[in-house]
């Protein structure tokens, strides 16, 4: 479940990190079930029909960054993604949580924005990913044009930043 970031936004689909990272992997199936724009509200109206329609055994949640970038309240992210938890986990799926960054011009916001992912996965007790774009650093070469959504170059060091968190979750 994510936005433009694990929607391949910008790529070809098959250039995406899940895609890259379905690929990649022989122990993990893919479904990507990503909407560029999507926000962690939007992701919670759908998780129901995904997890029906899908039966995952693991659900990776990459959503925020829309609401982050739309100043939205951080409680309302917190109940949006606890609540995607929550229902990913009754469904009998364990959860990696991709947390994200907004940029400093943000200010006290952007901080307590990305701090918010942690609290959360320490809370619910999720795999988490602390920050999604790390790999990438600051480097422009790693971004299109809009400075937000990683080039398709950029793409395998993000499915290989998955597939690592992945390996990291308890076996079950």
């Amino acid at each position: 479940m994510g936005d433009s970031l694990s929607a391949a936004y910008g790529l070809r689909p098959e250039q995406g990190w899940v895609a890259l990272a379905d690929a990649k992997s022989a122990r993990y199936a893919f479904h990507n079930a990503s909407i560029s724009g999507e926000t962690s509200a939007g992701g919670r109206s759908r998780i129901d029909a995904e997890l029906a329609r899908v039966q995952p055994d693991i659900v990776v949640i990459e959503l925020g960054a829309n609401d982050g970038l739309r100043g939205l309240p951080l409680r309302q992210l917190g109940a949006n993604l606890g609540w995607m938890i929550g229902a990913s986990r009754k469904a009998g799926a364990q959860v990696l949580l991709v947390g994200l960054q907004l940029p400093p011009n943000f200010g006290r916001y952007a901080v307590d924005f990305q701090r918010s992912y942690l609290l959360i996965s320490q809370r619910l007790g999720t795999g988490l990913i602390p920050h999604f774009l790390a790999p990438l650093g600051t480097e422009r070469k790693w971004f299109q044009g809009d400075n937000l959504h990683p080039v398709a170059a950029a793409q395998p060091l993000l499915a290989d930043q998955v597939l690592a968190a992945l390996d990291e979750l308890p076996a079950r």
